[in-house]
């Protein structure tokens, strides 16, 4: 059991980024804490701190229910793509990374084909 994330163009066949809830919370947390942001102490994560105090393009990824809530809006995608390809760029496996940096880099590489679809197709991200 898990999510997807996926383009909404009604294109069945289009590309997903697909995580079980243990992988897409430890996917949330890594991106949070680039962003100097400590995802247990967000409302909504068990802490007090409100998403009001930070300012971040990944906060309708980070703040987002797993297992429902809206889609992101192509607009927002297109503010969050950037700063995932530069994360990315930042992650680029080695030859002696570990499995858990290879990993994170193969969810963020799916997560980016998707969100540049999202943009260039002008649809939302939808979650299910």
């Amino acid at each position: 059991m898990g999510l997807c994330l996926f383009p909404e163009d009604g294109n069945t066949d289009g590309p997903d980024a697909c995580f079980s809830y243990h992988e897409f919370s430890s996917f949330r947390r890594h991106l949070a804490s680039a962003e100097g942001i400590a995802l247990d102490a967000m409302q909504g994560f068990g802490g007090d701190s409100s998403w009001d105090d930070f300012t971040t393009v990944l906060e309708p990824l980070l703040n987002h229910p797993d297992d429902h809530g809206r889609s992101i809006s192509f607009e927002e995608c297109s503010l969050i793509l950037p700063r995932l390809e530069g994360l990315l760029s930042d992650l680029m496996p080695t030859s002696d990374t570990g499995p858990e940096v290879r990993n994170l880099t193969t969810q963020l590489n799916n997560l980016i084909v998707v969100l540049r679809v999202c943009v260039q197709n002008q649809v939302a991200l939808g979650f299910i």
